[in-house]
């Protein structure tokens, strides 16, 4: 017995401080019995110090030039001094602090808030006064979300679409580690009207989650993966393991040195 106990000492430290991965799977857990629709894509809302990339066309290319940065070369708008709004480069777009870009001829043309599809539909509006049949054009230049937590590259990513769902942007980060809990991925949406963010926890194992109202992302968003309660408990358990291995080895000692001298 003297022999073995040590051998017993480790394997019970393995034993209970080992469990089964669970929950590796994404939309593991469906109902198939029901039929799971998809979240739909109401569009991106413009929010302060957006980039926007924004073309006006027409049948008649004189007429559009005075709307378009990029056709205006040396040529300077007398709108770009109103206080606060949104200054530009070419044809793209700041949205300054006060929710505005400054637009040739129309001036400061509000749109915080606002879709892009609702952008285009209120410059076509206004433009009708000076051109016939306009179409606007918007791009947003500067789509950043935030990836942290465990995921195998972690930090800011840019998206090359704006239709981003949650998948898309762990594949942006190169997918989850081993290690992270799967069933609470935190969502943090900084607000732009109340100045309190939203947080929400997501279940990726649910095939319901692409459902949610927050399966698309909005530009700002944060994604933070916590680690499983694997990785939590070996963390926090780290240094208490040394410690009471130390404690066993030195009882284990002690104990050999009395049946020694008692022998």
């Amino acid at each position: 017995m003297k022999i073995y106990f040590p051998v017993f000492f480790v394997l019970a430290l393995l034993v209970t401080s080992c469990k089964p991965k669970q929950n590796v799977v994404y939309m593991s857990n469906n109902n198939f019995e029901q039929e799971v629709s998809q979240a739909r894509f109401s569009g991106l809302h413009i929010q302060e110090g957006d980039k926007l990339q924004i073309t006006v066309s027409a049948f008649d290319e004189l007429a559009v030039r005075p709307f378009n940065r990029s056709s205006m070369a040396g040529t300077g708008n007398a709108a770009e001094g109103s206080a606060g709004a949104g200054t530009a480069a070419g044809s793209e777009y700041i949205v300054g602090s006060d929710g505005t870009i400054a637009f040739p001829v129309l001036g400061p043309v509000f749109c915080k808030g606002m879709t892009k599809q609702q952008l285009e539909d209120d410059l076509e509006s206004r433009l009708k006064r000076y051109i016939t049949d306009p179409m606007v054009t918007i791009t947003l230049t500067n789509f950043h979300i935030f990836v942290l937590g465990e995921v195998n590259g972690p930090g800011l990513k840019t998206s090359p679409t704006e239709k981003l769902n949650i998948f898309q942007a762990i594949a942006l980060a190169g997918d989850l580690s081993y290690d992270a809990n799967r069933t609470n991925v935190k969502l943090i949406r900084p607000s732009e009207t109340s100045g309190k963010d939203e947080v929400v926890s997501l279940d990726l194992s649910e095939a319901s989650i692409v459902n949610s109202p927050y399966y698309y992302l909005q530009q700002n968003d944060i994604l933070y993966v916590e680690p499983d309660r694997n990785k939590q408990i070996a963390v926090n358990s780290d240094s208490a393991t040394d410690k009471w291995i130390r404690y066993g080895g030195v009882a284990l000692g002690l104990i050999t040195l009395i049946i020694t001298l008692t022998r």
